[in-house]
Parts: structure tokens; C-alpha cells; sequence
């Protein structure tokens, strides 16, 4: 195999693990939600509405209708990224903080730097602890589904 297709295949196991890592943080959301009475958040749909052509981030349709599918390309995307990481030789639970805090602190500057949020120590106690919760929900499953798929990879199982 060259290294192309190990590439491939890491960013690949990475995306997979990331899809596995949005259900956990969207069943995580809906169970916080459930106990909190928290309303869903509309920050994938307005980030979405924000970078793609000919939609209006003040729009609540265009808002809603790309929310979702937002959070679950965001998800699964980001998965490579713990690919990467693995990519570069990191591996465990330092890949895992790792990525949290690439994911993290990338959210937090992309939704700042396009007027969505403010800076997070503006944010309430409540929206800073679901968003660190959540996504650490993401980034620990995300973590363990990649090392367990890349452990399968190189024990030949």
C-alpha cells in the first residue's frame, strides 16, 4: 500500500469515527435538552447560512433547513481530522485531547470570527458547559472508535 492509500484510508477511518462520534454527541444533546429544556441549537444552520452561496444567515428557513445536515457534515468531517492526528503519529488519549481542543477552539473562532457568537467567556455558564459536554462527548467516542478501527488496521483483523 502506498502512501496515498494510507492516507485515504486514515482520513476514511477518521470520517467513519466522526459519524459514530455525531450520534453519541447528538443523542448526548437530545438527553441534556430532554432534562435541561434547552431549545436545540441554531449555530450549525447559521454557520452553514454564513459560508454557502446565496443563503441568508438572518434567514430562520434557510437557518433551519441547513442545520442538521451543518451538524452532521461538521461531524464527519471533523473525524478526518482525528485521522490526521494519527496521520502525524498521535494516537489515545492525547490524540483524543488533542482533537477536542482542535475542534474546540476552531468552533469557537469560526463562530466569532463570523459574528454567530461571542467570545467564550461571554457565553453563560450553561451554553459554555453544554458546548464543552457535548463536544467532549464527541471527541472521546470519535477517539475510541478511530483507535479501535486503526488497532483493527494494523493487527490485520
Amino acid at each position: 500500500m502506498n502512501d496515498n492509500d494510507q492516507l485515504l484510508g486514515t482520513l476514511a477511518r477518521g470520517m467513519l469515527a466522526g459519524a459514530v462520534g455525531t450520534i453519541a454527541m447528538t443523542l448526548s444533546e437530545r438527553l441534556e435538552m430532554a432534562v435541561t429544556g434547552r431549545e436545540a441549537s441554531r449555530v450549525p444552520g447559521e454557520v452553514a447560512a454564513h459560508l454557502l452561496p446565496g443563503r441568508d444567515p438572518r434567514a430562520a428557513s434557510d437557518i433551519q433547513r441547513l442545520n442538521s445536515p451543518m451538524h452532521w457534515a461538521h461531524g464527519i468531517s471533523m473525524g478526518a481530522v482525528r485521522g490526521l492526528l494519527d496521520a502525524g503519529g498521535m494516537r489515545g488519549p492525547a490524540a483524543t485531547a488533542a482533537h477536542f481542543a482542535l475542534l474546540w477552539t476552531g468552533d469557537a473562532m469560526l463562530y466569532r470570527g463570523l459574528d454567530v457568537a461571542d467570545v467564550p467567556w461571554r457565553w453563560s455558564t450553561d451554553e459554555l458547559a453544554a458546548d464543552v459536554l457535548h463536544k467532549g462527548v464527541y471527541a472521546v467516542v470519535t477517539g475510541a472508535v478511530y483507535d479501535a478501527l486503526a488497532g483493527s488496521v494494523m493487527t490485520g483483523s
